[in-house]
């Protein structure tokens, strides 16, 4: 199939690959900004203006690709988890990490609680090595050391806040060591909003690699193969049975459903890049589009959630592929009466506020809704960009309210002003829900993990929302067993009253009014 730009994704038969690379000396660091010391990540706008010092190009692109909301700092888990996350699900990639160890600590962590089996590299750093540039040395030495290609596809090298801050120089690591290709991406909290986002980095980096692979001449075969129909590559993790889902919806029209980025092997890039056209299931994927745009591939937003987004999105697909409009109303036909039965007969009443940061909180608002819920507020934690606009018209149509890089505040707020019968959102509005004796559901672990998409997708969250809203008496219940226990300076059970001294918090506060006068005045300098 051609690149609209003027090259091929091409196949060889022996599945090796051959890239020619102009060989060259990697260059030593020389006149790069000095780091400061003593930074950590309590000192976010510290070590962001660093970086503009150290690598304006690099924060630049962030602006660009990942605009700030209301906060200056991620409110969810650290970003970096979500490029992490996207290179310990791959087969053959390895992956380092460099960083202050307590934030490696935390992520390899987390990494393994979600499942992962396998090691991550660490290369530790001093004020010294900093300074000096011996950290990039270290970190090349490991690379080296690591790459080796009877094991490794590829390995992905990630600054954390600090070493980006200091401007580490990642862009100097070799391209290749022995056949295996070097990922070098950075992910500071000062950078990028969301951990979502920063699966997008990630597989925008390999996305680009694998392109200028495929500009350069044949590649190897992805393992699953391609398939003999023109192909939509889906963009965005989803619950493992929707992108089987999708290539059901697609299969009338004579496509088929191509691979999921992020991807699970290298190879699947190639097959995501030899594409008709993109569905960017998750909207917030700035970096990779750009690479299948780069490619000559049209991208598709929303998704076949529902009788309405179903009916949209195969239309969206025939008008990428340029296919007759009697095929598409056939494949519409076939499949629409089928997500309309499954709507109608799992019902769902009640009024909803959902909020999160996966990046389909708008198509699951979509899908309650269709199901009879009132849903007057979604607040999601990405951005907004043109590949949602379509589900943010058709929820405003509907009565919904979304907000774009939601903060807590926010999602809160809505609650407090809408006293919905179920909150869905993130830990601390299901904390604050529940406190308020709102049932209320966490959206990562209980509503990511269904499917949305076609007739399985229609009646897939009724049962769990509608049993959640059911259990509005316990809650109450709760309440009143645990009234009178206290809460804040007087939680748990007293014979007597706290000893609340009102002098020290008042005198305390005073310091964090002066600390704060302080570094406002030094910003005006």
């Amino acid at each position: 199939m051609t690149m609209r730009e003027g090259y091929e994704v091409g196949y060889d038969d022996s599945g090796t690959v051959e890239v020619i690379r102009a060989e060259g000396e990697v260059a030593r660091r020389a006149d790069e900004p000095q780091p400061q010391d003593g930074l950590g990540c309590h000192s976010g706008s510290e070590m962001k203006t660093a970086a503009e010092m150290a690598a304006p190009d690099l924060m630049e692109r962030f602006r660009a690709d990942y605009p700030q909301g209301p906060h200056d700092k991620p409110q969810s888990m650290c970003p970096a988890f979500g490029s992490l996350r996207v290179g310990l699900r791959m087969k053959r990639v390895a992956t380092i990490l460099s960083g202050s160890a307590c934030c490696v600590y935390g992520l390899t962590f987390v990494s393994h609680f979600y499942g992962a089996r396998r090691s991550v590299g660490y290369v530790p750093f001093s004020s010294e090595t900093l300074v000096t540039g011996k950290l990039f040395e270290d970190i090349r030495d490991a690379v080296h050391e690591l790459a080796d290609p009877e094991r490794l596809d590829a390995i992905v090298v990630t600054n954390l806040c600090v070493p980006t801050a200091s401007g580490v120089p990642l862009r100097l690591l070799p391209d290749e060591i022995d056949g295996v290709r070097v990922i070098g991406i950075d992910v500071p909290g000062f950078g990028i909003p969301t951990h979502a986002e920063a699966k997008d980095v990630l597989a925008g980096a390999m996305l680009k690699y694998a392109r200028e692979e495929a500009e350069a001449g044949p590649v190897p075969r992805p393992v699953a193969g391609t398939s003999d129909r023109p192909t939509v590559t889906l963009l965005g993790e989803m619950f493992p049975a929707d992108p089987v889902i999708i290539g059901q919806l697609l299969d009338p029209l004579g496509l088929a459903a191509g691979p999921t980025v992020p991807c699970r092997e290298w190879r699947e890039l190639y097959g995501a890049l030899d594409c008709g056209a993109v569905a960017a299931i998750h909207p917030f994927y700035t970096a990779a589009i750009r690479e299948f745009r780069t490619a000559g591939r049209p991208v598709i937003g929303s998704a076949p959630v529902g009788h309405d987004g179903t009916a949209a999105w195969l239309a969206s697909v025939g008008e990428a592929f340029g296919l007759p409009a009697d095929r598409v109303a056939a494949a519409q036909n076939g499949i629409l009466p089928a997500i309309r039965g499954a709507l109608a007969s799992a019902p769902v009443q009640g009024r909803i506020t959902l909020s999160g940061y996966e990046g389909s909180e708008l198509l699951v608002a979509r899908l309650l809704v269709e199901s009879g819920a009132e849903i007057p507020y979604v607040g999601t934690a990405c951005p907004k960009t043109e590949w949602s606009r379509a589900d943010a018209e058709w929820l405003a149509a509907h009565g919904c309210t979304v907000h774009y890089r939601a903060s807590l505040e926010d999602d809160l707020a809505a609650m407090e002003e809408f006293g919905p019968d179920l909150a869905i959102g993130t830990t601390p509005v299901v904390q604050e829900a529940k406190q308020r004796g709102i049932p209320a559901l966490y959206f990562t672990n209980l509503i990511s993990a269904r499917p949305l998409m076609g007739p399985a997708g229609a009646g897939s969250l009724a049962q769990v929302v509608n049993a959640a809203m059911a259990g509005k008496s316990r809650m109450d219940g709760m309440r009143a067993f645990f009234e009178g226990v206290g809460a804040g300076d007087t939680s748990g059970v007293w014979e007597g009253s706290p000893n609340l001294r009102p002098d020290f918090r008042a005198q305390h506060q005073k310091k964090l009014d002066k600390q704060a006068r302080a570094a406002r005045a030094e910003q005006m300098i």
